[in-house]
């Protein structure tokens, strides 16, 4: 599994129009009225990955198994939504549940779509969003303050460092700023993971184009990006009406030429998941061999040991070594072989940190 990200806007924005195309489904309804997606639908799709097929030549694998991203198409949210306007209070339970939040932005003129506020403005629909979130950032610390301040003061050291960061939050919070541009420490990060809170989330911003802005942007996503680079989010500039298209194309040469037509060298989807990886540190190490070819999603700081968990708990359990070559060196020298005879294959202990296209073969007893 590589990782599970929200899609979540204002009503008509696009988002499930997106999901459709990003998913290659017809799951959740697209329809020019609010609410029209009611219960959240999750599409999983394949991490594109152009050193996977080569691998896999290379280790005359019988099958490709590439990594796995979950969308979570989430209802619009509306202004009060934390108070439970609309639908609010469900989905602000399912946007705690995900790994990094999609939050789509109107960013073209017309008026075949309806826009919820009548008028287009991507600041003001991302303000709206993101308020919503302060709002039940915000009741849910508050309500921790005075149990913190009780264990405190009875000499809690843990409650103590705990009320600290509470405080600080919420001090960020009521200055109308996410929790996820808040300075913790290594120490605090656990405890600031427990807080579980919403703006806390990493964010990329999907800006939502015409045609004909898909390649370049336009004005109002240059003012999205400004915002996400403030905010230490990512941006992306998406054109859900070219991803519909591209949906429809089982042809790979067909897509290529129809991204080249259009300015694009990748689909919305690459470039989604691109931006998804880089905004959590995540990377990816392969296992290969002539039954199968895999690829695996971690977080970039990930230990051979932990590595290996992800495939099996018993594979860390019982961690010998990690048998480990460089994408680079694995296809230099023809695959595992000949990475073997000019001695490019590694023996790796449990503290080896895993890089980026590392090809590994796990040694462990039980």
């Amino acid at each position: 599994m590589g990782f599970q990200c929200g899609i979540v806007g204002l009503p008509n924005v696009g988002k499930s129009t997106l999901f459709n195309a990003l998913t290659a489904t017809a799951a959740a309804e697209a329809a020019n009225y609010p609410f029209c997606t009611v219960e959240p639908n999750a599409g999983r799709v394949s991490v594109p990955d152009e050193r996977m097929a080569i691998i896999a030549g290379l280790a005359k694998s019988e099958s490709l198994v590439p990594a796995q991203l979950e969308f979570l198409d989430i209802a619009g949210l509306v202004a009060g939504a934390s108070k439970g306007e609309g639908l609010g209070n469900q989905f602000l339970g399912h946007i705690r549940e995900v790994s990094a939040i999609a939050h789509v932005l109107r960013c073209f003129e017309g008026d075949e779509v309806t826009h919820v506020a009548g008028k287009v403005d991507p600041l003001a629909d991302a303000d709206v969003i993101d308020t919503e979130l302060m709002l039940a950032d915000l009741q849910s610390l508050e309500r921790r303050v005075d149990p913190l301040v009780k264990k405190a003061r009875g000499g809690d050291k843990e409650s103590k460092a705990m009320l600290d960061l509470v405080q600080r939050a919420i001090a960020l919070l009521e200055d109308g700023k996410p929790a996820r541009i808040m300075e913790v420490s290594k120490d605090d990060a656990p405890l600031f993971n427990q807080m579980q809170l919403l703006t806390a989330k990493p964010i990329m911003y999907v800006c939502n184009v015409d045609e004909d802005s898909a390649a370049t942007g336009n004005a109002l996503t240059a003012k999205v990006a400004e915002r996400a680079a403030a905010e230490n989010a990512a941006c992306v500039v998406v054109s859900a009406a070219i991803e519909s298209e591209v949906a429809q194309l089982d042809d790979p040469e067909e897509k290529r030429e129809f991204l080249e037509s259009l300015g694009l060298e990748r689909t919305g989807l690459e470039r989604v998941i691109r931006a998804g990886y880089e905004l959590l540190g995540l990377i990816t190490y392969f296992t290969a061999g002539p039954k199968e070819s895999r690829a695996w999603t971690i977080p970039g700081d990930s230990k051979a040991v932990d590595a290996a968990g992800v495939i099996h708990t018993d594979f860390a359990r019982g961690f010998i070594c990690a048998e480990t070559i460089g994408y680079d060196d694995y296809i230099a020298n023809n695959g595992e072989q000949g990475a073997k005879e000019a001695g490019k294959m590694r023996q790796e202990g449990r503290d080896y940190t895993v890089k980026d296209g590392d090809i590994i073969l796990f040694r462990f007893n039980v």
